[in-house]
């Protein structure tokens, strides 16, 4: 979903909430990256196939410097759903960031190359040779690159495969010349307590909500784990309730949002989810008072629908139709029932 794929790096480009899932997912907790180390990485990178310059991109890129040196580059792919081919899109990736490193750093007319040549082009769309100021001056060494691939999915496991071996036959005979390449696949959804206690940023959220998801099939509040109940404030407001609308599909929590922010209401995850529920309470004991009216007469059952009808209406600024639906009324009697009211 193109949807839910944007939310989801418009959250994970911030410096702290990248660093934070570097932290948990690649270190157990401990705060090896820290936020200010990091610098943006172009996502995209162009390489040629049938003659033609095609273009791919990345979900979320970063460079890690420390004192001024690149250490590495992280980059992070979300997933959903469980997909055949991610170990030949991740060693895609990972080629191309080094691709853009020996690119960048290499002398025009090396190995008979030019700035010209339709093939040399950086992750940054810039053509090799280019002579190139500030951060893009030679570094003292080249860096690796590692990309961590965040399954969402809470409904079963990652089922497919996690290798470059794992995606093809491969012939015995010919396997011992093949280079094989693993993915970092990390299901969010069965992280444990332990490690759901480790992040600090926004993030902490959505993983609870995939584990609670994956647990009970539902989401209420957050979990002790993660946020003491009124106490912790979302640091990312419209980008974490944002996503929580899409992933949820309830519009809800983003509205809810909305109505917090301008009353100047407390910026918590609990102070959403409360209204949200008190919302849903008072929609369901209109829906219960009517249909127990409309039930509880045994002599004039018309009079009482329409009676029920109304009053659902006027309580939810439902349509007619909605108020008849809602009180299981056949559609075959809502004609006429409609016609009185």
């Amino acid at each position: 979903m193109a949807g839910k794929d944007m939310t989801e790096k418009t959250l994970e480009a911030y410096n702290d909430v990248f660093a934070d899932i570097v932290n948990v997912l690649l270190f157990d907790g401990r705060r090896l990256v820290r936020e200010e180390d990091l610098e943006d990485e172009t996502p995209r990178s162009i390489y040629k196939a049938d003659g033609q310059l095609h273009e791919e991109e990345r979900d979320v890129a970063k460079r890690w410097k420390d004192c001024g040196v690149r250490i590495a580059l992280f980059g992070i792919e979300n997933q959903t759903e469980p997909e055949g081919d991610m170990p030949i899109r991740i060693i895609g990736y990972d080629g191309a960031a080094y691709r853009s490193q020996l690119l960048r750093y290499k002398k025009p007319g090396e190995n008979g190359e030019t700035a010209s040549s339709a093939d040399s082009v950086r992750v940054d769309g810039t053509a090799a040779g280019v002579t190139v100021t500030g951060s893009q001056e030679k570094p003292e060494k080249y860096y690796p690159v590692v990309t961590l691939v965040l399954y969402l999915g809470f409904k079963q496991h990652w089922n497919k495969p996690l290798t470059l071996y794992d995606c093809f036959q491969i012939p015995e005979d010919l396997k011992p010349y093949v280079n094989d390449y693993h993915i970092n696949l990390f299901e969010i959804a069965w992280l444990s307590d332990e490690q759901l206690g480790m992040f600090t940023s926004d993030f902490k959220y959505l993983a609870d909500y995939c584990v609670q998801m994956r647990k009970q099939n539902d989401y209420e509040k957050p979990s002790e784990t993660v946020a003491a109940p009124n106490m912790d404030t979302v640091k990312h407001y419209d980008e974490l309730f944002k996503l929580f609308t899409v992933m949820t599909g309830d519009p809800r929590f983003e509205e809810t949002a909305n109505e917090v922010r301008k009353e100047g209401g407390s910026r918590t995850m609990c102070e959403v989810l409360d209204r949200i529920e008190a919302r849903g309470e008072a929609r369901g004991e209109a829906r219960g008072e009517a249909r127990g009216e409309a039930r509880g007469k045994a002599l004039g059952w018309e009079s009482a629908l329409l009676v029920s009808v109304k009053n659902l209406m006027k309580s939810t600024k439902w349509t007619a139709e909605q108020a008849m639906e809602a009180l299981g009324i056949p559609a075959a009697e809502q004609k006429e029932l409609k016609a009185k009211l």
